[in-house]
């Protein structure tokens, strides 16, 4: 309204129609704020967030593009259509981010290969292989 009467007093001898169209011209069409959808409150269904020890984190960290590479030919050798996209760590643990939903079988496998890693970096094991991480599957 008030800028109805702005316009009015700037051009007092145009018609109120003209005034009109001027002041739906100045403001333009109402458009709607775009509704987005999205998730905060925690990970997606392609994101798995993987506990492990603070120092732990680090180690596993250092290697992640070996652990991306051996994960892929894990889910691969399983004939799985999942790929591991990579892996950034957290401060509960380590997420694997994937390019598509996981089935658990897929979980079963990623979780297992950071199981058999774990136990691997553990003070008893004094080798740290690997290669040996890629044949997790075939058990």
């Amino acid at each position: 309204m008030v800028d109805v009467i702005k316009i009015k007093e700037t051009f007092p001898s145009v018609d109120v129609k003209e005034i009109n169209q001027i002041n739906n011209i100045v403001k333009g069409p109402f458009k709607s704020k775009p509704c987005i959808q999205m998730t905060t409150k925690g990970p997606s269904r392609k994101q798995i967030i993987i506990p492990i020890v603070k120092d732990n984190i680090n180690k596993f960290m250092k290697n992640s593009l070996i652990h991306v590479t051996n994960l892929n030919r894990n889910l691969r050798n399983a004939m799985s259509e999942v790929l591991v996209d990579f892996i950034c760590s957290e401060p509960l643990g380590i997420m694997v981010v994937t390019n598509k939903v996981l089935l658990n079988s897929d979980l079963l496998i990623i979780k297992k290969y950071v199981k058999i890693w774990k136990k691997l970096t553990t003070p008893r094991s004094n080798l740290l292989d690997y290669r040996n991480l890629s044949l997790i599957s075939r058990s």
